[in-house]
């Protein structure tokens, strides 16, 4: 099966077989070596410099998210969401569950992050410490501009956290030169490995701060990995096959070159853009705002997704819903992950094949929903003639009735000497002769 969404994605036959490794105790040197040379390969593959620390957990890119949160902030301090989409509106969704002070900046979602509301939010809001945003939001397939908001955060002396879930591996990004304080990502999606392993990129000198501060959690709290990362070991019971394929991934990653997968991805996503737009395709969103990994296309007239979905399905392509609001008016298609350009092309071959069988589906569709309100419009007007029939005869009874009683009441009601005064008014009729 082709998997044409941002997660989990396919990966390649080396990943795979990297799950039948020997089983090993994660209390034993040999899982600290595999944690510390995926860290290495993290540190080598997103943040050269050194200046950052990779901090692994089992779990999802929410699970990562949710401890980089988490995590973040001091005691009487706020956090800035800036939403734009599913993921950032999970954010704060996670602020708002952990009880922290938050407050939120709302943006269109076919419209990119902006600098001037977040500048006066700083501003105004002493109490801010760490603004938070997505990079790919993959609700849509747009990318904010994680330079330009760290550039804001950086003057107003705030620490920037990133949600790097989907953008990692696929999207460029200079940790230092955007200021990133804190960036989330998981070992599926651009990485190309299994979901299933999180990871948080913390700053060094953030991560000095985030030890003294109040523990909100006790899974996700990332002080306690830390300090155990340190020793050589890990917290919790990890997802130890899981490990051993990330860590397969990512060396994938480093021998491909961050730089090559980017441009792999970027040419894919072109082939299935061009493609697309030659058969009249429209786009959710404008081209500048495209991320390299994922476009979201508004489904065509009379199409219905689940229509369009199956019949994909049947062919051997996965393609992904529009969520939240925007959930049955597009579908989301992702090149990223061990896809090749036959892979690409299939699924556009498909796709032209089986457009007009779902045109027809939702003609069928169209015109039993038609017919189905034709039925319940008949049936609601016949109900209603009946029931109008019914309290009209209901008011001709009571309207009897009444009459009946009033008549009743009348004659109980008439004087009795009147019988007897024209009794005494007739002729005495005398017998005899």
């Amino acid at each position: 099966m082709i998997l044409l969404s941002p997660g989990p994605v396919n990966v390649s036959e080396r990943v795979r077989q990297a799950l039948l490794k020997p089983d090993i105790c994660h209390r034993e040197s040999e899982f600290t070596d595999l944690i510390e040379g995926i860290q290495d390969k993290l540190v080598r593959a997103f943040a050269p410099a050194g200046e950052y620390l990779p901090i692994l957990l089992s779990g999802s890119g929410t699970a990562a998210v949710e401890a980089a949160v988490t995590s973040c902030l001091p005691p009487g301090r706020r956090v800035l969401v800036l939403k734009n989409g599913v993921y950032s509106q999970r954010i704060a969704s996670i602020a708002a569950a952990h009880k922290m002070q938050n407050m939120d900046i709302p943006f269109e979602w076919d419209q990119r992050l902006e600098a001037e509301p977040v500048q006066i939010a700083l501003r105004q809001n002493k109490g801010i410490e760490v603004v938070a945003m997505v990079q790919h939001e993959t609700s849509t397939g747009l990318i904010n501009p994680v330079k330009e908001i760290g550039a804001i955060a950086k003057k107003a002396g705030r620490i920037l956290l990133v949600d790097g879930v989907s953008s990692l591996g696929g999207e460029e990004l200079d940790f230092v030169s955007s200021n990133v304080g804190l960036i989330a990502g998981s070992s599926g999606a651009c990485i190309q490995g299994f979901p299933g392993v999180g990871f948080v990129m913390v700053r060094r000198d953030i991560m000095e701060q985030m030890v003294t501060y109040e523990q909100r959690s006790v899974y996700f709290h990332l002080p306690t990995y830390y300090k155990h990362l340190e020793e050589g070991s890990i917290p919790f019971t990890p997802a130890v096959q899981l490990y051993y394929a990330f860590d397969e991934a990512l060396s994938e990653l480093l021998e491909e070159g961050v730089p090559n997968r980017i441009a792999r991805y970027r040419k894919m996503a072109r082939l299935v853009r061009n493609r697309m737009r030659a058969i009249r395709m429209k786009f959710f969103l404008r081209e500048p705002l495209w991320s390299s990994t994922l476009t979201a296309f508004n489904l065509p007239e009379g199409v219905h997704y689940d229509h369009l979905h199956g019949l994909l399905r049947e062919r051997g392509y996965v393609i992904y819903a529009g969520q939240a609001q925007l959930a049955g008016t597009f579908f989301r298609v992702a090149n990223m992950g061990a896809l090749t350009e036959a892979n690409i092309t299939g699924f556009l071959d498909a796709f032209e094949e089986v457009l007009p069988e779902a045109r027809k589906l939702g003609e069928e569709r169209a015109g039993e929903l038609d017919r189905l309100g034709g039925e319940r419009k008949e049936k609601a007007e016949r109900e209603a003639a009946e029931a109008k029939a019914a309290e009209e005869a209901a008011k001709a009874a009571e309207e009897a009735r009444k009459a009946e009683e009033a008549a009743r009441k009348a004659d109980a009601e008439a004087p009795k000497g009147d019988e007897d005064a024209k009794t005494e008014d007739k002729p005495e009729v005398k017998s005899g002769a």
